[in-house]
């Protein structure tokens, strides 16, 4: 369905499908790795009442996976790799998914430019199911999935790929934000992490683009949009949601791009957003 046949035909009821984008880290998932139960149950209720359930990540496949079972999605989306990557999950197919979308870019001149200014930083590149190729080995729990460590740094960009992490230890968020306004690096989207993480993306692809070609997809009005998130990478996808909001954990500028601040994670004010989502009356009849 167009967006055209959607304005002309805007839902009749507050029951009609909704969209919500959920972000994991700092979100969903609290910093020691776990989910509430609560948070648990009520996607479990949400997904009950007519509403697409998304997980959106900076996440791989590999990591992303484990999560969507803990939540009990079997079935749906998610958009991976900061929205270079979305899946189908299905538990038919081969590993529970199928690659619906893969967007890719040769990171040659990022990383060259790069690599002049932070030699001594850790460089990845993402292996699309695997891991990552590595310039060395990063620290054990800050990538999911095997690493491999190249011979020579040019095999980090012999082919194109998705997603690129570069990892400066010792370094700040401040210092990567001013060097990539520095480098002026056009030809990638970039997203720089609560420490001395960046990550970079093909030209334009964020989690919200990722969204939006779901949206359109799925017949989604636009108002009926909503997307929680806590970092850099969520900004876009707070913006281009129809309601958004910010968890209490997050820096002031996603706090100030989305509509509403809930309750940090580790308080799980991500429920704020999802129990008003859960209609009871619908429940009643399932």
């Amino acid at each position: 369905m167009t967006d055209a046949e959607l304005a002309m035909n805007p839902p009749l009821d507050e029951n009609s499908w909704q969209l919500l984008g959920l972000d994991i880290d700092g979100t969903l998932m609290h910093w020691g790795g776990d989910i509430s139960p609560a948070v648990v149950d009520a996607v479990e209720k949400v997904r009950m009442c007519r509403n697409h359930v998304i997980l959106a990540t900076g996440r791989n496949i590999i990591a992303t996976l484990p999560v969507a079972e803990r939540l009990g999605i079997r079935r749906g989306w998610a958009v991976c790799s900061n929205g270079a990557i979305t899946i189908r999950l299905n538990p038919g197919t081969p590993g529970g998914y199928d690659i619906v979308e893969k967007v890719t870019f040769n990171p040659r001149a990022a990383l060259e430019l790069i690599r002049q200014e932070m030699p001594d930083a850790f460089f990845a590149v993402e292996d699309l199911g695997v891991g990552f190729r590595v310039s060395q080995e990063f620290p054990m729990g800050e990538l999911v999935g095997r690493q491999r460590v190249v011979d020579s740094f040019e095999e980090l960009y012999e082919e194109e790929c998705t997603r690129v992490v570069i990892r400066a230890p010792g370094g700040d968020v401040s210092h990567f934000d001013a060097l990539v306004q520095r480098l002026g690096l056009n030809d990638v989207t970039y997203a720089v992490g609560y420490s001395a993480w960046l990550d970079l993306t093909p030209p334009g692809v964020s989690k919200a683009s990722a969204l939006e070609a779901l949206r359109r997809q799925l017949g989604v009005y636009p108002d009926h949009t909503v997307a929680v998130g806590d970092g850099n990478n969520d900004i876009d996808m707070l913006k281009w949601a129809g309601r958004s909001a910010a968890m209490g954990n997050a820096i002031e500028r996603v706090r100030e791009t989305a509509d509403r601040v809930v309750p940090s994670v580790e308080d799980d004010g991500v429920l704020d957003v999802l129990l008003p989502m859960i209609d009871p009356k619908r429940l009643a009849v399932l």
